[in-house]
């Protein structure tokens, strides 16, 4: 299934937003997961192998979960571990509290809608959502995950990327000039769940 992912260079106006409840245990999991993957690449791949034999064809069977039909089959899990084998590590994401809020912000709106698009319903980008709520520096990425109530299993599905020609959400995930994430998740209309993962090199939330 194809998820959403984009990454972008932009900078717009501010304008007042509600708040949100602070981030989730789950929420906070899906960045250190990730962050993970980061440091130990070649470790991480292990999670991946684990789950490699649930493989039928293009159905992936994992124990006690809905048989899930992907695009790709194994040759796309296949290609995210030999990427996590041999890529070189990169530095750890940091949390930030406000761009979990702007993630949060975005899941709740994208819920509803049955939507996954970087688009918010009033026409928002990433960049004008997170000026919205603060400062960002350099360059800004945005991941969008569905179906997965793991963390774990969250980060696995952004990196194999299945059905996306230009594994974005991978390369987001590995870029060298994203030092700082925050996760929102919702509830989804079509696909259960949503999480939204917003990166930046750097961001400042207004108080």
């Amino acid at each position: 299934m194809r998820i959403a992912a984009l990454s972008l260079v932009a900078l717009l106006l501010p304008v007042q937003v509600p708040t949100p409840e602070k981030a989730t245990a789950f929420e906070r999991a899906v960045v250190q997961e990730m962050s993970d993957a980061r440091v130990m690449p070649k470790a991480y791949a292990k999670h991946l192998r684990e789950l490699r034999p649930y493989f039928e064809g293009l159905l992936w069977k994992r124990p006690g979960r809905t048989p899930l039909r992907t695009e790709e089959g194994l040759a796309a899990f296949d290609e995210a571990i030999r990427f996590l084998e041999t890529t070189r590590p990169v530095g750890p994401l940091r949390f930030n509290a406000g761009l979990a809020r702007a993630a949060r912000l975005h899941a709740q709106d994208l819920g509803p809608r049955g939507a996954l698009e970087h688009v918010g319903a009033d026409g928002s980008r990433l960049s004008e959502r997170l000026n919205r709520l603060g400062t960002w520096q350099s360059v800004i990425s945005e991941n969008i995950g569905t179906l997965e109530e793991d963390p774990r299993q969250v980060v696995i599905q952004l990196l194999v990327d299945d059905g996306v020609a230009s594994r974005g959400h991978r390369k987001n995930i590995f870029n060298p000039d994203l030092h700082q994430a925050g996760a929102g998740t919702a509830p989804h209309r079509d696909y259960r769940v949503v999480t939204v993962i917003d990166f930046a090199d750097g961001f400042v939330e207004r108080r």
